[in-house]
């Protein structure tokens, strides 16, 4: 996982964004000099975004931040991907200054000598030396456009460190409260639960109709069409239909598949792996030591963002716990093809990297892994082939669809006959008559039409048809083309119960099932055993399920997660029923107990350092955020933190390094 922190710089105002990796070696990735001018004039935008006690965040800023995450990334992430926009990367910019303003305040600026520390920790090389000044130097300018820019922002995260082990210094915990936290999270139950919502319940009941006549009367006016309703008839042009009689030869797709860029013909991605394996839980933070400490050593101590691949061979070899890769230097038998929901999701970390990059390591499963792309391989004309033929029956399909719809549009505003001109078409269309003949009930603005769905170009298409029989012209819906003509319009009113029938149905269910909701769960906690809980579940009309190896905090299907869930949870001894319902959103949730296992008392001995200082360092970041969020808080009290909101909705026109679409 990467992790975001930017700050900024109290003299030369540049961000400092940290990329925190596993182990917390850190690599700071800053603006290099602009690959055009274009890029060059965003990077230089001095208009102000925000200010923060007199300190300036400009478009620049933003501007050179975003450069520097492209640059890591090689242009294949997209800020969005990671979860990243113009908001909350100012948001962050924001934070950096508070962050930097507090430590200047109380003294905890960064000594010369500090600084040069940092430097030689980050830039080693394998065997733990400094790299030395000329390659620092290289390495530093070309990366982040000059030293002096590099060491600003390092002496920024050095005072930030020292901020936060002042506001920190007097937080403990006690060796209970680490015990007892152990045992929450590794009680392991197998549960049967049953979640009582008002949907589900809904569907138990059949209002009669002397209740939806009473509901409606009462509540007609929440009924109330706003808008005119308008039937329409429409001739339809399926563009599948018409595209499936095109004729389109070997050449054509060829000529297509050489107008493809080269990126987008990537069949895969040549890889290359180190494995390193978890034979033992308690071995993980020993097994995470050499996988971070190697691929450190294969960057060459944080300098290098290329692996040679020879190198990470060498290392493969005499590292790698997977037989069949490590004797071929790592390499994976056959290229890595970009799949969503892949069976082996770990491989598909090559697909974050530029070519010749390794990841952070990352575990799936029991092991960790390390990763190199290779060069990219591409896809051939026959490979391309089945995907080219479907694109380009599409696109004529489309192009075809549409210009049979114009001339339909022409025919029908000529004879006005629905019929006639569906019959002239048929043939043409690949449709029957009766395929291409239409028609909607009476719809208004916002409504799911038939066959068409939501659709505002639809409703703009209608909305100048006034008078029964006015033809308008094609537009686009909905796998094809449609022709429409207004059938019957009606003016706003209040309807009749027949016409919102649906609706009032589902009302009267949902308020019933509500009104119900708490008495049901009550109900199905009285059973005595999980067994009796899905039986009356059952009767009931409900389902339950089953969770097994479940732990507290883990999320309860569509109920999610919730303290007095986990307190219900624990309290459950093996056979038992939890007596009280616990209410989570618009759900109540049963739970019972078919197993419980409590942890082994003496494995907590043998990781109890380990989860104190856990729970330490999450408490410390837990107390520095609520003395950053209380520092931010005060300022915007005190009008300190000003937004220009204007500048900041244009600052995202400037944005050009989007990732390019994968194929």
């Amino acid at each position: 996982m990467l992790k975001q922190i930017s700050r900024m710089k109290r003299a030369n105002k540049y961000v400092l964004v940290i990329f925190a990796g596993l182990m917390g070696l850190s690599l700071v990735f800053f603006y290099a000099p602009s690959r055009n001018q274009g890029l060059a004039s965003a990077a230089s935008n001095n208009e102000v975004l925000a200010r923060v006690r007199g300190d300036e965040v400009t478009v620049g800023d933003l501007n050179r931040q975003k450069e520097a995450y492209q640059q890591q990334f090689g242009g294949q992430i997209s800020l969005a991907q990671l979860g990243l926009n113009d908001r909350s990367m100012l948001n962050g910019m924001i934070r950096g200054k508070i962050v930097a303003q507090e430590a200047e305040r109380l003294g905890l600026a960064a000594s010369d000598a500090e600084v040069a520390a940092k430097i030689r920790e980050q830039f080693k090389d394998p065997s733990g030396k400094f790299v030395g000044i000329e390659r620092y130097r290289d390495s530093v300018t070309a990366r982040f456009g000059s030293v002096a820019r590099f060491e600003d922002a390092l002496r920024d995260e050095i005072a930030a460190e020292k901020l936060r082990a002042f506001v920190t210094a007097g937080v403990t915990v006690g060796e209970k409260e680490v015990e007892e936290d152990w045992r929450r999270k590794n009680t392991v139950f197998d549960l049967t639960y049953a979640a009582v919502s008002a949907d589900k319940l809904a569907a138990r009941f059949e209002p009669s109709e002397e209740e939806l006549q009473k509901y409606f009367e009462e509540h007609k006016a929440e009924f109330r069409f706003l808008e005119p309703q308008k039937k329409i008839r429409y001739l339809f042009i399926d563009q599948n239909k018409a595209g499936a009689k095109l004729n389109i030869s070997d050449a054509d797709l060829r000529a297509a598949y050489d107008q493809i860029k080269p990126e987008n013909k990537v069949a895969g991605v040549k890889a290359q792996q180190i494995v390193l394996k978890v034979a033992d839980p308690k071995l993980d933070a020993t097994v995470l030591e050499k996988a971070t400490r190697l691929a450190a050593e294969l960057r060459g101590g944080g300098a290098s963002l290329v692996v040679p691949a020879e190198k990470f061979a060498e290392v493969a070899r005499g590292n790698s716990e997977d037989p069949a890769t490590a004797r071929n230097g790592g390499w994976l038998p056959a290229p890595v093809r970009q799949r969503q929901g892949s069976k082996d999701p770990a491989v598909q970390q090559v697909f974050q990297l530029v070519e010749g990059q390794i990841n952070d390591p990352v575990k799936y499963g029991d092991t960790y892994y390390i990763f190199r792309r290779g060069e990219s391989i591409e896809k051939t004309f026959e490979e391309a082939k089945p995907e080219l033929l479907v694109s380009q029956r599409n696109t004529r399909g489309y192009r075809a669809a549409a210009e049979l719809a114009a001339r339909v549009a022409a025919r029908l505003k000529e004879t006005k006959d629905f019929q006639k001109v569906a019959q002239e078409f048929a043939a043409e269309a690949n449709m029957t008559p009766a395929e291409m003949i239409r028609e909607t009930p009476f719809v208004k603005p916002g409504d799911n039409v038939p066959n068409i769905g939501s659709n505002p170009t639809f409703e703009e298409a209608i909305k100048p048809l006034e008078n029964a029989g006015d033809i308008g012209d094609r537009v686009a819906i909905s796998n094809g083309f449609a022709v429409p003509a207004l059938v019957e319009k009606r003016e706003p009113r209040i309807p009749d119960l027949s016409e919102v029938r649906e609706q009032v149905v589902g009302r009267v269910r949902q308020e019933r099932a509500r009104s119900q909701l708490e008495e049901t769960a009550k109900e199905l906690a009285n059973a005595a055993t999980p067994a009796a809980l899905k039986a009356a579940a059952e009767k009931l009309g409900l389902k339950t399920a089953t969770l097994p190896q479940y732990r507290i905090s883990t999320p309860i299907e569509e109920a999610g997660t919730s303290p007095e869930a986990d307190e219900a949870i624990l309290a459950l001894k093996e056979g038992e029923v939890s007596r009280r319902p616990v209410k989570m959103g618009d759900t109540w949730l049963v739970v019972a107990a078919d197993k419980r296992k409590d942890p082994d008392p003496t494995e907590f001995a043998a990781q109890r350092d380990q989860l104190t200082e856990s729970m330490l360092s999450t408490r410390r970041s837990n107390v520095f955020e609520d003395y950053v969020a209380e520092v931010k808080a005060r300022l915007e009290r005190e009008n300190q933190i000003r937004i220009n909101e204007d500048v900041l909705k244009r600052a995202g026109t400037a944005d050009a390094l989007e990732a390019p679409d994968l194929p």
